[in-house]
């Protein structure tokens, strides 16, 4: 009895540190909602107003005045998608070959795709910019998207992903039914990596989605700028900044992220749910 007494304690004990948790998280986030339905004055006033204000749409109003709100958002979700499709389908193939195949070489490129995993990206802006000048994709979308249709963090995690995940048998009976090698990857590799994936997609789309550095040098023209670039020309010089109305840009900006996130995480766990139950 006295056992039964204290499991119940602890889970109580951790069910509220979870709440706690839980709370602190939000809080961020519930914080930029309330920022986004006041003014400045009203942000910075003492104490702080907790509770949502009346100027939520007068923010809206400022904001689409002031960039083109949905032009940037439709840049950003061009590259972010275009990225993630390209992402999600040459990772998987380059480590479905890694994973399952041997071929001469194998374990020193593997090693040298590892060497550039560890490079920072900012040593790579100034030769990607001079290359793709010289190619005539500055300024345009391409630009973007092309650079980063792959990449190594990728082909590792799906790597380690497909190595467990995938049966040799599985393999070894397409081969005997005479499957090819784009129909094993197809129709035998991708179903059961589809969490891997999953994540793989999010990942890559936040990424993307939140990428500011690289669309600052690589698009010239101000008028055809990412979403993050475009809530950036927002700050003015100190003192001037409209807070309620930069508030309201992030506010918006998160909510395809919110979509893309909802969606992987139910598809990560409906088929985690799937291969407990087989």
């Amino acid at each position: 009895m006295a056992s039964i007494k204290g499991s119940g304690r602890r889970g109580i004990a951790l069910h509220a540190v979870l709440v706690i948790g839980l709370l602190l998280s939000a809080f961020p986030f519930y914080w930029a909602v309330i920022m986004s339905t006041h003014t400045s004055t009203e942000i910075f006033s003492y104490p702080p107003k907790l509770l949502p204000g009346s100027h939520f749409l007068e923010n809206l109003r400022h904001l689409f005045d002031n960039i083109d709100f949905f032009g940037s958002m439709f840049n950003s979700l061009l590259v972010a998608v275009s990225v993630t499709v390209l992402v999600l389908f040459f990772d998987s193939l380059a480590a479905f070959v890694f994973a399952k195949f041997e071929f001469p070489g194998r374990r020193a490129l593997f090693g040298l795709m590892m060497a550039i995993f560890m490079v920072p990206a900012q040593l790579a802006a100034i030769p990607q910019f001079v290359i793709m000048a010289r190619i005539g994709w500055i300024g345009t979308m391409t630009s973007l998207i092309v650079p980063a249709a792959a990449n190594a963090f990728g082909i590792f995690w799906m790597r380690q992903y497909m190595k467990s995940a995938i049966h040799d048998e599985l393999l070894d009976a397409s081969r005997i039914d005479g499957a090819s090698f784009l129909r094993q990857y197809w129709h035998v590799a991708l179903p059961v990596v589809r969490p891997g994936l999953a994540f793989l997609g999010i990942f890559t789309f936040m990424g993307q989605w939140n990428d500011y550095a690289w669309p600052l040098i690589a698009l010239t023209n101000p008028d055809n700028v990412t979403l993050q670039v475009a809530l950036s020309q927002l700050n003015g010089t100190h003192g001037t900044t409209d807070y309620g109305m930069v508030m309201t840009g992030a506010l918006l900006a998160l909510i395809p992220l919110l979509i893309v996130f909802a969606v992987g995480a139910k598809q990560i766990i409906s088929d985690l749910g799937k291969g407990a139950i087989r």
